[in-house]
């Protein structure tokens, strides 16, 4: 029976950066993303060991605070009772009132492996107003690819996009100088090399 963990931080984009820490600092699984709604996601972990769980816990929280979180809650269940994994066992589901996934599962979009060597960028707003503004800019800026698009509730909206480095620089830029007073620019981040674990939870189109 593997441990489990969960680290709950705020937003798609912080999500993103401390799940890819968290991957490249320890062996451990991402078994996926559960929004709650509002701002805030759990990122669910499994491992053999409860070190390596507190090792990838810890690289998290740190990058987590990096980015603005001041107090991410965590969880390690060193040994989890069996019953416990049921409670994502259930079929996966559209949010009826925001319109995104219940939760970000690693078997949701199994095709977007396609990404490999390629880099991550991350333009969330909270408005699709400013979400279509910035996704205009920055496909026009650069030679860059959408790859999708995650809500997680309180008009939180990330638009992802791949390509090298430099061209997902320079679109996230682009992205991020267009949202203007459109509404509320959340973050625009770059991951050059997104760890293997992440590929499989972003959205796709």
């Amino acid at each position: 029976m593997p441990c489990l963990a969960g680290l709950e931080v705020s937003f798609i984009s912080v999500t993103a950066l401390v799940a890819d820490a968290m991957a490249k600092s320890a062996n451990v699984r991402i078994l996926g993303y559960e929004p709650t709604g509002i701002e805030t996601i759990l990122i669910r972990i499994e491992a053999q060991e409860p070190g390596t769980l507190r090792a990838a816990l810890d690289s998290g929280k740190a990058r987590a605070i990096e980015l603005g979180i001041d107090e991410p809650s965590e969880v390690m269940l060193a040994r989890p009772e069996k019953g416990l994994f049921q409670l994502n066992n259930n079929p996966n589901t559209i949010n009826g009132i925001y319109g995104g996934r219940e939760e970000m599962r690693p078997d949701d979009h199994p095709t977007s492996n396609n990404m490999k060597n390629q880099a991550l960028g991350i333009l969330e707003t909270q408005g699709l107003t400013a979400a279509l503004e910035g996704t205009d800019a920055m496909l026009k800026s650069a030679d860059v690819k959408l790859v999708g698009k995650e809500k997680i509730g309180a008009a939180y909206v990330a638009i992802m996009i791949s390509g090298d480095v430099a061209a997902v620089k320079a679109a996230i830029d682009a992205g991020a100088a267009a949202v203007g007073d459109l509404g509320k620019l959340i973050a625009a981040h770059v991951i050059p090399r997104p760890h293997e674990e992440l590929l499989p939870l972003l959205p796709s189109i």
